[in-house]
């Protein structure tokens, strides 16, 4: 699947999920029903993903990090219920995303009342 077309379907989900519980929840409850609904449109996808910590060429530990969803291993999806989105948290995905060597991430707030202004979309480089 072309990437920009999965991340459509990827940001779809999670418009039908915002629409049907609002935002106020825990992180938790966004990506168990992110899981639901991607999974019935047929989406290959990992949940909670371990990713090792690597320092200088060398495994330090096998989980150090955890993706929320890895998307037909091209696209980490990361979730949150926060009040406001942190520059650290789009950094956080760049990071996983340079260290998963995938090409693309979204960050997906779902603490807001229109899900289009939680959206942020986040490349590795690779001029997407």
């Amino acid at each position: 699947m072309e990437i920009n077309n999965l991340t459509e379907k990827v940001i779809g989900a999670a418009i039908i999920v915002h629409k049907e519980l609002g935002p106020g929840l825990l992180e938790s409850v966004y990506l168990n029903c992110m899981v639901a609904e991607l999974e019935s449109m047929k989406i290959r996808l990992l949940k909670e993903v371990s990713l090792p910590v690597l320092y200088r060429g060398r495994k330090i530990c096998d989980d150090g990090f955890r993706l929320d969803l890895l998307v037909e291993d091209l696209v980490i999806v990361e979730l949150k219920s926060v009040e406001k989105v942190q520059p650290v948290h789009a950094k956080q995905l760049l990071t996983y995303l340079r260290l998963a060597n995938k090409p693309l991430g979204l960050l997906i707030n779902f603490n807001v009342s229109l899900l289009k202004d939680g959206i942020t979309r986040i490349s590795n480089g690779y001029g997407l």
